[in-house]
């Protein structure tokens, strides 16, 4: 039998574990909405943040508390709690069902509803749910509703106690210490350069110039900068061979030889060169 739920009323809990399921209609402009929880001590607060269970944390060192995650579902989407009622702690009196939404209020989160679920069971009707109203519509974090220890026993009670500071706010209420400083964003930070070695005697290699960066005086000049002042001047014309021994280039007409000596005359012929 499923039991509708008013605020500030209980029911027994005969499940030896629960899901405790948040539930809401998405839409635009309608934030995304975490549930978490938190194990409070007979103090009514918690041991140690530890005993947070939320998105940065999803899983109680004890491992009887776990925050399951988020699901569409035909009737909107849904963030879960599972608690191993038989196995929490003795020293866990409560635990508080969180629902928090990112700076947003909860006046714009349509059809919030926490259902609990026997765990035991995959399909099964739910034990009860609770139909969760924002008493001033300026709520960005909501209790909706604890789990806690009668006899030997557990009960569950609907609550829907709202709080304008947020997640933050409710967790230090209940002894959990929020880290108010800004992280540094990873997009703005810049490598440090690695480490050179020490010098070790022997010469050292010219390094490359950088991609992108002018290269030094003893490097090549880098591709697309402009060229250092020595490149600027021609280079002087590489020495050529002596005419006498060059030989004629393809295409071009050929040096004139020297006319013959007039005194030269050739050696007297022998009689096999005489006409007969």
């Amino acid at each position: 039998m499923t039991h509708a739920m008013l605020k500030g009323s209980n029911v027994p809990l005969d499940a030896k574990a629960v899901r405790s399921v948040l539930r809401w209609s998405p839409g635009q402009g309608v934030p995304d909405v975490d549930a978490s929880a938190l194990l409070l001590g007979p103090d009514d607060r918690v041991r140690s943040d530890e005993d947070f269970v939320f998105y940065n944390q999803p899983r109680h060192p004890s491992g009887k508390v776990w925050r399951l995650g988020k699901k569409r579902v035909t009737e909107g989407l849904t963030d879960t709690i599972q608690s191993d009622l038989a196995g929490v702690e003795s020293a866990v009196t409560r635990i508080l069902l969180v629902a928090s939404a990112d700076d947003v209020t909860f006046d714009r989160v349509p059809a919030l509803r926490i259902l609990l679920y026997d765990a035991a069971l995959a399909d099964g009707e739910p034990l009860a749910y609770f139909d969760i109203k924002p008493e001033t519509g300026e709520e960005t974090a909501l209790i909706c509703g604890e789990l806690y220890r009668r006899g030997k026993g557990w009960k569950f009670r609907a609550l829907g106690e709202g709080y304008s500071n947020g997640i933050e706010g409710l967790a230090s209420d209940f002894g959990i210490t929020v880290d108010d400083s800004e992280p540094a964003s990873a997009g703005n930070s810049v490598p440090l350069p690695p480490e050179q070695p020490a010098a070790s005697g022997l010469p050292q290699q010219p390094s490359q110039p950088a991609y992108g960066y002018p290269p030094e005086s003893t490097t090549q000049p880098a591709y697309g900068y402009p060229q250092p002042a020595s490149y600027a001047y021609p280079q002087a014309a590489p020495p050529q061979p002596a005419a006498a021994t060059a030989q004629p280039a393809y295409g071009y007409p050929h040096p004139v030889p020297a006319l013959p000596d007039p005194e030269f005359k050739l050696p007297p012929q022998g009689p096999q060169f005489v006409g007969r």
